[in-house]
């Protein structure tokens, strides 16, 4: 099992927590941890492992952080 962070902001706060400490199998991908929050990939605007952006095929490591944004909209 790994440990993972998981960070979620905007409108993805709404209806869950701020912050997840998650227990997962090894080879959990981001992917993997969006189905468990029930949010959808395209709905994941900036993903950052670690903070680094990239995409949800990556697969998770102990201690990982992980930080979900949606789309933001502004001026």
């Amino acid at each position: 099992m790994i440990s993972v962070e998981v960070r979620l902001f905007a409108t993805f706060r709404e209806g869950r927590k701020k912050k997840y400490l998650l227990e997962l199998p090894e080879g959990t991908t981001i992917l993997d941890v969006l189905n468990r929050l029930k949010i959808n990939e395209e709905e994941a605007s900036i993903i950052l492992l670690n903070g680094v952006d990239g995409d949800a095929s990556r697969e998770l490591s102990n201690g990982d952080v992980l930080s979900l944004f949606p789309p933001v909209g502004g001026g």
